[in-house]
């Protein structure tokens, strides 16, 4: 969800609370009892779409990681093959808090004949930077 798409749902949101209170309250229901649960209603249904939000994200990233290391494992001797949509697999897995793994992808990396020095040299230096982030050093 974009910007724009984020601050129409505030707005809207933002205008039909009231108004649900008021419509509780001609029908009975008190003002103490009704606002509560619509926010609370409200509350849930802002948990459910992130956690959906979540889990559709991580189910892309681990396809796409599959879908990477299924590359990899048809052609073993291809730099070309370390990449989909233009990520470095070791750079999906430094994403997944996989350290270990995007070291040895690194290294299997860093021999292959074809692989650029300037991408060996990225793919390391953030390695550094995110075991040095784990180990709480800046």
């Amino acid at each position: 969800m974009n910007y724009a798409a984020s601050l129409a749902v505030v707005v809207v949101l933002a205008f039909f609370f009231p108004l649900a209170v008021r419509l509780a309250s001609a029908y009975g229901v008190s003002r103490t009892l009704s606002a509560p649960t619509l926010a609370a209603l409200l509350l849930f249904a802002a948990a459910t779409y992130l956690i959906r939000f979540q889990v559709t994200r991580f189910r892309r990233s681990t396809s796409r990681l599959d879908a990477a290391r299924a590359q990899v494992a048809q052609q073993p001797d291809s730099p070309r093959a370390y990449f989909v949509d233009g990520e470095h697999l070791a750079q999906m897995l430094l994403r997944l808090g996989r350290r270990r793994e995007a070291a040895d992808v690194i290294d299997r990396y860093a021999r292959l004949g074809g692989a650029p020095e300037a991408e060996i040299a990225a793919l390391q230096a953030a390695l550094i930077k995110v075991e040095r982030r784990q180990r709480g050093e800046r």
